[in-house]
């Protein structure tokens, strides 16, 4: 786009802006006419593309304590009455908001902008450099806010601070940045796939900005004076993966074709009365249905947890050892025993790792190896119920991957909330890697640990949580790129936000303001982190005698249907 709606803001400063100065004429209720002060350059091309964008918010702050923002409205035509041609289709705004829920910029001058065509309309190669020498083109600072944290530039030590006061050197994007479909259009328009269509200094170099262009350093093509040749060597469609193609380029290893598209199944598990050795028979299989022999796999885990209302007891271990395979199933005996107190339902799950070898297909070394993982399996047991009692599911993998495109934790390995819990369980915390120097461990329990991480910058609370090999990881930076009132965005429903939970044991919180917290209190305090919402909290809880388990009066406000309710609080 080149902009027509300048405005000077001093001496040689003109930026790409909306109209100012136009008139309005009431035509009817609701219907009105703008002139534009703005007037076509007397040279201009009538044949080519215009668009022209509508956006506005209607402030009702002083009524409802919200703003409203109307979306956005296009038209593009061609001044000579023709047919418009090309239309921007690179990316698609709903993209964005799959993180973003929504993509609201500037909206410190209402109204908000909230549609990427509008920002494309203004963020041109017309807008100056700031006064951090950094570019404000759109194809530009887009790709260095994403990558933000991992910029060479950064990591060499240079903020990537846009203008004073404006950073954004903490941003981590929630998956790899190499999926570039994630933001871009996959529609059959015409510059749907202009990002492998046009290579070019400006939008490559955002990424890799350690590039010198002029000299060739860290550009294995050498100089390059204008972006003529890029395409000579970054074709629009590759021959191989991590071919210097641009899509080839790009491979996500866990996207790789060379994987085997691991598949892992639990056939059956006996033996699972208390005080006896489970046996567990499962398959292992590839993309073509071929079982595989798992013994010689890097990683082959069986974690065994329960009971399934509120996790509290669990058994892993290595099952390499003593696993065996016939051709088509392998076969797990437990070390050890079941429980003498196991109750109600338990569930048993499998940790799977295989490195892999991947061809690179841009002729250097094949030195580069990936660990893949099955989904993992769950399998129920019923302890002492009459049938298997599945988990409560609170919250969807499939929500969180709109975001994370792939959430493995613990180096890939886990990859189903319904697993996490086991682990992440309410009497669980970092005790067994937190160095003593390093004060009272820090509850792990899911709850409170997705609650606080997906709050991150936003807390009053540290956040640190010492993980194995015994890293200290802090949560304090993360930036939640959407809106936390939206509890549907990852929970299935906002009825499964609400209180009651469900759950019923108190949650270990020794670094919290006070310590058991009842589950409600451990998940909403997940997020509102402050003193006086705990103490909020503390005097509605009740301990009454000969129970283990808090009586909570959260429901009494905020349960469904009361003054409070969470999807009322909530409300945007």
């Amino acid at each position: 786009y080149i902009n027509l709606t300048t405005s000077s803001f001093g001496p040689g400063l003109v930026y790409p802006l909306h109209d100012t100065g136009g008139t309005w004429t009431d035509v009817a209720v609701g219907d009105s006419k703008y002139t534009f002060a703005t007037k076509l350059p007397a040279n201009f091309d009538v044949t080519q593309t215009v668009s022209l964008g509508v956006y506005g918010a209607r402030s009702t702050t002083d009524i409802v304590g919200k703003d409203y923002n109307a979306p956005a409205a296009f038209q593009d035509f061609r001044p000579d009455g023709k047919t418009a041609t090309t239309v921007f289709a690179a990316i698609a705004t709903s993209n964005c908001n799959k993180c973003h829920d929504p993509l609201s910029m500037h909206a410190d001058h209402p109204p908000a902008v909230q549609d990427v065509k509008l920002c494309v309309m203004c963020h041109t190669s017309q807008m100056p450099i700031t006064a951090t020498g950094e570019s404000l083109n759109f194809k530009v600072m887009v790709h260095k806010i994403h990558d933000g944290a991992n910029l060479p530039s950064v990591l060499a030590g240079t903020p990537y601070v846009v203008s004073p006061g404006i950073d954004f050197s903490a941003v981590v994007f929630p998956q790899d940045l190499r999926l570039c479909q994630t933001c871009h259009s996959s529609a059959s328009a015409t510059d749907a796939a202009i990002w492998r269509m046009f290579p070019s200094q400006a939008a490559c170099g955002s990424c890799h900005d350690n590039i010198n262009w002029t000299t060739g350093a860290n550009h294995p093509g050498g100089q390059q004076i204008n972006d003529a040749s890029c395409a000579n060597c970054h074709a629009a469609v590759q021959d191989a993966e991590w071919d210097a193609s641009v899509p080839g380029a790009h491979t996500v290893e866990y996207k790789s074709t060379q994987l085997h598209g691991l598949v892992m199944k639990i056939v059956s598990v006996t033996q699972t009365a208390p005080g006896q050795k489970p046996v567990v028979k499962y398959q292992i299989v590839d993309k073509n249905g071929v079982s595989m022999d798992p013994r010689p796999f890097d990683t082959l885990r069986f974690t065994l947890g329960g009971p399934t209302t509120d996790y509290s007891s669990y058994v892993s271990e290595n099952a390499q050892a003593t696993t065996t395979f016939d051709g088509t199933t392998a076969t797990y005996t437990f070390q050890s025993a079941v429980p003498a107190t196991a109750k109600n339902t338990w569930m048993l799950t499998c940790d799977v790792e295989l490195t892999v070898p991947l061809k690179q297909g841009d002729g250097k070394p094949d030195n580069t190896n990936f660990t893949e993982s099955p989904i993992n399996p769950i399998f129920y047991i019923a302890m002492t119920d009459p049938t298997p009692v599945p988990r409560r599911t609170i919250v969807d993998i499939a929500k969180c991957n709109v975001c994370h495109d792939r959430l493995g934790a613990h180096g890939g390995q886990r990859l189903v909330t319904q697993g996490c819990v086991i682990c992440h369980n309410p009497v669980n915390d970092d005790s067994s890697q937190r160095p003593a120097s390093a004060g009272k461990p820090e509850s792990i329990d899911l709850r409170r640990m997705i609650h606080r991480i997906h709050t991150g910058d936003e807390l009053v609370q540290d956040y640190t949580i010492y993980g194995h090999g015994g890293g200290a990881v802090n949560f304090n930076s993360v930036a939640f790129p959407g809106d936390r009132r939206d509890c549907a965005k990852c929970h299935t429903s906002i009825t499964t936000a609400e209180v009651p939970t469900g759950a019923t044991l108190n949650v270990v919180t020794q670094r919290d303001f006070f310590s058991p917290q009842g589950p409600a209190t451990a998940a909403c305090t997940g997020c509102h982190d402050s003193r006086d919402v705990a103490a909020h909290a503390l005097i509605n809880t009740a301990y009454f005698p000969g129970s283990t388990a808090p009586a909570e009066a959260c429901g009494t406000c905020h349960a469904t249907g009361a003054t409070y309710a969470v999807d009322v609080v909530h409300a945007r």
